[in-house]
């Protein structure tokens, strides 16, 4: 039996943070990702795929980076500045670097960022866009003092500011129809951050991402990351073989192998990481009260538990959609909605209408994952009377197929780094292209409107908690439980591990000790 401690605090963070003086010149960093990487675009519908947008991160202009309470602060390699310069409107002055230039030679400047507004802010429909959240509010980009400055007028306030360009994009690369929805398809085509594509091995499943050699910043000290895209099963076998360097320990089975493996150090922090239960909206499901008997017939405490047996930590419920535990202005709203309450679900259910005939829904899983969490869930609806069949998908059709496009009565996955409020608006709004079992309400549209245009951080927190309460009402998603980051990391390996909420990771300070 492991004995477990407090969960570590949102934000905590473990990566063993040493000058790079210490570290040897060179050397190679292999990790793993869920799933071969077909979309780039991280403004595209198909680029949401969390490997996808970090690999993407570290091969473009990064403006900020977020420290340990996930403040921003200016990347210097490309922002010189970058301030709120008027408030009526509110207006947004961001200075760059004169150094920057994209891999074509082409210098950065205002007119990226104007391509960027251009494309998603959804006025163009041809653009199969991922959110136009924030971009949307803006009423115009225009050069400012000379080509290296850049002015963004809003039409109202807009409180997530930093949260926009940012990984900056080559305008030039995604000015058309086509170039922004096909063009990063497969392939990076213009990059301007520390990293470039090297190779990338669709047979061998892995992308070899190597030093950008016109980069004109804090150059990386290792001379490759190599990613490759395993099952969830195989990634334990994977590092204890020595082939990839760091190895989530979050189920009790992989963290048992690898807290006793050579040359390794667990790492662990808090980060911003949901599992959360999507439902969707048609057939049965577009009945409230089917939705909410679902989540009247789910335990989260036990499936909590389930995930915190052989944890060094106890994994915790959430209560709440865009707040995790520990966070300031965090509060439980699930309420009797996300609460047992077996009786409860089967008055729901006759009240439906599925008093006498059977009530069956399908429950989309990926077939790379090792997650109980279905199994379990599958199981507890059984006990309202609530047939589910489990359709395992392959993995790396799981989101592009079937997530992205609703194809799903429940699915689970889990979202992370969310650090930004505004990031999770377009998977709430009723509209939003990330609300893919399409549940919301005017009501809730109208709290997010207000919400976003909400600068004041403390006025902000109420308006969140509200809407929070209507998406458990609705039912939108279940949230389920907060994560602790639990890695096995190489034990030589400097300034790499649980990051928690920062954000820097263009990983150009990662190497290995001397």
């Amino acid at each position: 039996m492991v004995s477990q401690s407090a969960a570590p605090r949102t934000g905590s963070t473990d990566i063993n943070e040493q000058p790079r003086s210490a570290l040897k010149t060179g050397g190679t960093l292999n990790l793993s990702i869920q799933q071969w990487i077909s979309q780039y675009n991280v403004g595209q519908v198909d680029g949401t795929q969390g490997d996808a947008q970090a690999i993407l991160a570290m091969t473009q202009p990064r403006l900020w980076f977020l420290d340990e309470s996930a403040k921003p602060s200016p990347n210097p390699d490309v922002l010189a500045a970058a301030a709120v310069t008027g408030t009526n409107p509110q207006v947004v002055t961001y200075k760059l670097n004169p150094a920057a230039i994209w891999s074509d030679q082409t210098p950065i400047t205002w007119q990226d960022f104007a391509t960027q507004w251009k494309t998603r802010n959804g006025a163009d429909k041809r653009f199969q866009i991922s959110g136009s959240t924030g971009y949307d509010v803006i009423a115009n980009v225009e050069k400012g003092a000379d080509e290296r400055e850049v002015k963004v007028t809003f039409r109202e306030p807009y409180a997530d500011w930093q949260s926009l360009f940012d990984p900056l994009l080559p305008g030039t690369a995604l000015d058309t129809p086509a170039e922004f929805n096909t063009g990063w398809i497969e392939k990076v085509p213009v990059w301007g951050g520390p990293w470039k594509i090297g190779t990338a091995d669709k047979t061998a499943q892995t992308i070899t991402l190597v030093p950008n050699p016109g980069y004109w910043g804090v150059k990386p000290v290792l001379d490759s990351v190599v990613f490759r895209a395993l099952d969830s099963a195989a990634i334990t076998d994977a590092y204890l073989n020595s082939e990839i360097d760091q190895a989530p320990g979050r189920q009790p089975d992989d963290y048992k192998r690898l807290a006793g493996a050579a040359r390794t150090k667990i790492r662990s922090g808090g980060r911003w990481d949901l599992t959360v239960l999507t439902l969707g909206s048609k057939g049965p499901l577009a009945d409230v009260r089917v939705r909410q008997a679902i989540g009247a017939a789910i335990d989260r405490d036990a499936i909590a538990k389930a995930q915190s047996s052989g944890l060094p930590f106890a994994v915790h419920t959430v209560g709440n959609h865009f707040l995790m535990p520990s966070q300031d202005g965090y509060a439980d709203n699930a309420a009797e909605y996300g609460k047992l309450d077996l009786a409860r679900a089967k008055s729901l259910l006759e009240q439906a209408g599925y008093a006498g005939k059977p009530l069956k829904l399908t429950y989309v899983v990926s077939a790379s994952s090792t997650s109980t969490v279905p199994q379990l869930i599958q199981n507890m609806l059984a006990q309202a009377g609530i047939t589910i069949e489990l359709r395992k998908v392959p993995g790396n059709d799981f989101f592009e197929k079937y997530v992205n496009t609703g194809s799903f009565d429940l699915v689970s996955f889990r979202n992370v780094d969310q650090v930004f409020p505004s990031l999770s608006y377009p998977v709430f709004l009723s509209n939003g292209e990330q609300n893919y079992g399409r549940i919301g309400s005017p009501e809730i549209d109208k709290l997010i409107g207000q919400a976003a245009a909400e600068t004041d951080h403390p006025k902000q927190i109420p308006l969140l908690n509200q809407i929070d309460v209507l998406l458990w009402q609705e039912e939108h998603s279940i949230a389920l439980f907060q994560t602790p980051q639990i890695l096995a990391v190489r034990d030589g390996l400097a300034n790499f591990g649980a990051f928690g909420l920062r954000d820097d990771r263009q990983y150009v300070e990662v190497g290995y000790l001397k």
